[in-house]
């Protein structure tokens, strides 16, 4: 893949997306209705609940990649580990477990009497079989990417670095050919059964079949168990009586196959779905509707400011207190209410709000004018004119070139936010695109201006650039600070430090997991100090949910129907 390929990938990638020095608090916007409006009832089982999907090519958890269906099918399959709401690590399947051989070997004891749909028994075969699946998929399986990007600092060979030991049927040992720190993270991966592949003993098959796409039945171990489906149309599934966790009280969910999430908003407000994604920042709307509340989560989008490094200017010293001026001088709560309408987190670092990482490292930088203009004085940057744009001792103006992706309307409008709030504290910031913004633009025009834009930044032909990352669930700043993946392209800002490098090391190998949150606190202090990107925020999002659904629903960016098990339809 030539270079202007590979970073016209990693831009695709970077659009997907306080005053106070601490976060925001949203508990008086989790259920944006006025609680009058809310239905109460004791729980009761019964009823269904109607779940939007788009056009998904496989029932398959290992293969799929429908971030619709990849909702909907946690309540059919489970892992040994899940995420908390902390984005902490907590069992599953798991009855216990412990690390040993220097942080290479997880002996894990499955819970006892889980059993599948179709009432065969868990055991630690099907632990066994999904992992080799998973291996033999490699590139082609969602999860083998998943341990790939998430494992080591350089490419991998998911064959070679993990693999198991059965010592009986509940007791199994996971290998791992180095100390991960991510290790229980990448276990979270769904369970399958070895005994419906299975073909004359043939182990080799029974991998094969448990990768197919088309006709594949899905029967796992959770909440709720498939029963039909029409392509294109509907999926069925029941309650699960014999779940393990307590029988949930809701009887049916079938999955409601729509054409994509504006059709998916449409047929919920018409009342034909239970559920629906928030499309825009708009919520308002929903407010005085009896029937619907909004269930508000931080999402994995994260929006940021990058630098060139290249440029002489954000070398040294004089480069860091430019940055750090910047992180002072934008008023980020600002920005989230013109644009985003509040719902927006402000953070100082790449690090998921809701992580138990996070540290108060992570939440260094408020909005500060005076503090702003003073760290750019006490590097020599003066008014010499009197046209409220700084100079440097030459008499040069403090003047950096802004670019993004011209066709998203939020950046451009946070593009114009940023000048003024920067021109404030004495910084020119000119806007390096179009002034004229065009509301539709068909795929030509799309791609010109992605092809645009792959150019600048590979020739470093910007000094600051506003784009965005969805944060991954597992965290990993590797490729985006690490000197060595410059060349990669994932550190497109060009940015080199030997302490970063070894912090991003130490946060994902030959460390224990006893040292992460002291790494990780470390990580970012770091972060803060050198302010390789100015932290903006992450974009928050909603779930709209029809009201007689009640419970402890709790969405989160990874499961926005955590907790749908324990909720009931209010009578």
């Amino acid at each position: 893949m030539n270079w202007k390929i590979k970073l016209l990938a990693i831009l695709m990638i970077l659009t997907i997306l306080i005053t106070a020095c601490g976060p925001a608090n949203f508990s008086d916007v989790i259920n944006e209705n006025n609680d009058d409006n809310s239905i109460k009832s004791e729980p009761k089982e019964g009823g269904q609940v109607i779940i939007p999907l788009t056009n998904f090519n496989t029932f398959n958890p290992l293969l799929t990649t429908n971030s619709n269906y990849y909702y909907f099918s946690k309540l059919i399959f489970e892992g040994l580990f899940d995420f908390d709401v902390d984005l902490n690590v907590e069992p599953k399947l798991v009855e216990s477990y412990f690390i040993f051989n220097d942080g290479k070997t997880i002996s894990l004891e499955l819970k006892s009497g889980i059993r599948w749909h179709d009432g065969a028994q868990l055991t630690t075969d099907d632990v066994a079989f999904t992992i080799d699946v998973i291996k033999y998929a490699n590139r082609e399986g969602t999860y083998g990417n998943i341990l790939r990007s998430n494992l080591g600092i350089d490419e991998i060979d998911i064959n070679k670095v993990i693999d198991t030991k059965i010592i009986d049927d509940r007791i199994i040992e996971i290998i791992f050919d180095k100390a991960y720190l991510n290790n229980l993270e990448v276990l979270t991966f769904p369970i399958i059964p070895k005994h419906i592949f299975e073909q004359n003993g043939n182990n080799r098959n029974s991998i094969i079949n448990a990768l197919i796409t088309e006709d594949y039945i899905p029967i796992g171990t959770g909440p709720y168990k498939f029963v039909s489906h029409e392509k294109q149309k509907y999926v069925n599934l029941v309650k699960n009586e014999d779940y393990w966790n307590g029988i949930p009280y809701i009887d049916e969910i079938k999955g409601k196959i729509l054409d994509d999430e504006e059709l998916i908003l449409t047929a919920y407000e018409a009342g034909h779905v239970s559920f629906a994604s928030t499309v825009g920042v708009d919520w308002d709307k929903y407010r005085q509707n009896d029937r619907i509340k909004v269930l508000e989560y931080i999402s994995s989008n994260y929006e940021f400011i990058g630098f060139n490094f290249n440029s002489e200017l954000m070398q040294g010293e004089i480069g860091q207190s430019i940055r750090k001026a910047i992180s002072y001088g934008i008023n980020r709560q600002d920005i989230i209410h013109k644009v985003y309408l509040g719902h927006g987190t402000q953070i100082d670092v790449p690090v998921h709000p809701d992580s138990y990482l996070v540290s108060t490292n992570g939440y260094t930088y408020g909005y500060n004018r005076d503090m702003a203009i003073n760290i750019l004085n006490d590097v020599g940057f003066k008014d010499i004119d009197a046209d409220n744009i700084l100079e440097d001792q030459y008499g040069n103006k403090l003047s950096l070139r802004l670019i993004t992706n011209e066709n998203n309307k939020s950046r451009r409008l946070v593009c114009e936010l940023i000048k003024d709030y920067l021109y404030d504290i004495g910084i020119d910031i000119v806007l390096d695109f179009d002034n004229q913004y065009i509301k539709e633009y068909n795929l030509e025009e799309e791609v010109l201006l992605w092809d645009e834009l792959s150019d600048k930044v590979s020739k470093g032909d910007f000094d600051i650039a506003l784009f965005g990352w969805q944060a991954p669930l597992i965290p990993n700043l590797y490729p985006m600070y690490h000197s060595s993946m410059i060349e990669g392209g994932t550190n497109f800002i060009n940015y080199s430090d030997e302490d970063m490098d070894q912090l991003l090391i130490d946060t994902l190998i030959d460390k224990t997991r006893d040292e992460k949150v002291d790494l990780y606190d470390k990580l970012q202090k770091k972060i803060v100090e050198d302010v390789p990107y100015v932290s903006l925020y992450f974009i928050n999002r909603g779930i709209l949910v029809d009201t007689k659904i009640q419970g402890d629903l709790n969405p989160t960016f990874f499961n926005i129907y955590n907790g749908i098990e324990n909720c009931y339809i209010a009578q």
